[in-house]
């Protein structure tokens, strides 16, 4: 496989930045462009809800590479350009052109397009003071507008949403949280380490209302927000409302280019698209499950938007093309600061896993181990990284630790787990 082409990566995101700076470590020796459709230099996304959001950190503090960075790796970096079309000649050659009509050729492409937020189809979403939160104009006007309101409403109980109001809880703005599930974070964590976050959420502040949706947004004759209606006849007061209702990929340039697309790009085990050239990384692609285990097997499918997927999968992608006949493997794992909340997650679990809570020597503290069957499948830590580093290890090992001694709580996990390892080397 030829390291002399020219390769276009679309999308200057963490992955994108990841796949083009690897790309070059692992030995292309062609030409690398990387094109970014923001203003700025390529940056990391996880500081807008947190320290960014509270005027902790500037802009220029979220680079993920230094400015000389892309010059000495002879990366091409190109700022401010969209791609608004790829033409793909079937051996993963072609050329895109941006909605300015520059037009670049390549050997090869990497799309590492990334997700925009989610609207909900109600009525009202058009109102100003409406917003969404997914790059630093987002978090720049959401941040002037916490500056000015007394009221925030956050619509869904994820990890963006419950950042934002924590920060904003911390600033003075009351803010209220509602999420149509019967919990926060019901998509991502058990129930047990979602009951302890709200709870912490809410001894902090927060006003957090479970199993009610939003019936729609009322705004001033002016056109400016100015509450929320439930659908239980409920009616919130808000000068600023957050729709942190999930994020969807973008794919739209990959399915005007022919390529299978279902819930993302689709990609198999070594980041490859449909035409078996094109290569899709980071939250615009859906891979097989990473999560180690025995070969061959089916793996089912799904996006993962976490900072280590995009870092991890670019890295393999990158692999992929300088010729290296492997496949992405690594467990997946997620972080969430929320005010005085510190939320660890590694592996993924089933809604139905059973979960055995283990509660930490320190107040505030708790680990939660889920279970499929007899088999340790993930652990979610709240404010305890000691044994989320030691969870997270053994599962990447495929090191068991069985249910009757995972209950037991007069030892730490850490010593669990080294005894295990001694018995299993018996």
């Amino acid at each position: 496989m030829s390291v002399d082409g020219r390769l276009l990566v679309v999308g200057a995101g963490q992955a994108g930045v990841q796949v083009a700076s690897s790309a070059r470590e692992f030995g292309w020796r062609g030409a690398i462009t990387l094109v970014g459709q923001e203003p700025y230099a390529p940056y990391g996304r996880p500081p807008l809800s947190k320290d960014f959001l509270r005027g902790e950190s500037p802009v220029e503090s979220l680079a993920l590479r230094t400015a000389s960075f892309y010059a000495e790796q002879r990366i091409d970096l190109l700022l401010n350009e969209e791609i608004e079309q790829l033409s793909l000649d079937g051996t993963g050659a072609g050329t895109a052109t941006s909605v300015t009509g520059r037009r670049w050729e390549f050997e090869r492409l990497v799309l590492a397009t990334g997700a925009q937020p989610r609207r909900l189809p109600i009525e009202g979403d058009d109102l100003a003071g409406v917003l969404v939160l997914r790059d630093v104009r987002d978090a720049q006007k959401l941040a002037g507008c916490l500056a000015q309101v007394t009221d925030l409403v956050v619509v869904g109980g994820g990890f963006v949403g419950l950042e934002v109001a924590a920060a904003a809880v911390a600033a003075g703005v009351r803010a209220t949280v509602v999420e149509a599930a019967t919990a926060v974070l019901n998509r991502v964590v058990s129930p047990a380490a979602a009951g302890i976050v709200e709870a912490a959420h809410r001894a902090a502040g927060v006003r957090v209302l479970t199993g009610v949706r939003p019936r729609r947004l009322r705004g001033d004759a002016g056109g400016t927000v100015t509450g929320v209606e439930l659908e239980d006849g409920r009616e919130l007061p808000a000068q600023l409302v957050l729709m942190g209702v999930g994020a969807e990929p973008r794919d739209r340039l990959a399915r005007a280019a022919g390529l299978h697309c279902d819930n993302g790009i689709v990609v198999d085990d070594r980041s490859l698209a449909s035409d078996g050239f094109t290569l899709a990384v980071g939250d615009c692609a859906n891979l097989p499950d990473p999560s180690p285990g025995p070969e061959g097997l089916s793996r089912p499918r799904l996006r993962l938007e976490s900072v280590d997927n995009a870092v991890e999968q670019a890295k393999a992608a990158a692999r992929t093309l300088v010729g290296a006949d492997e496949t992405y493997r690594g467990l997946p794992w997620f972080w969430s600061e929320q005010g005085a909340v510190k939320l660890q997650i590694a592996g993924l679990a089933h809604p139905d896993d059973e979960s055995i809570v283990r509660p930490g020597t320190r107040a505030g503290r708790t680990t939660v181990l889920r279970y499929r069957g007899e088999q340790l499948v993930a652990v979610e830590c709240v404010n305890n990284p000691a044994e989320f580093l030691v969870v997270r290890k053994a599962l990447g090992a495929g090191t068991p630790l069985p249910r009757e001694k995972a209950v037991d709580t007069t030892l730490p996990l850490k010593k669990h787990f080294a005894v295990q390892t001694a018995a299993d080397r018996t």
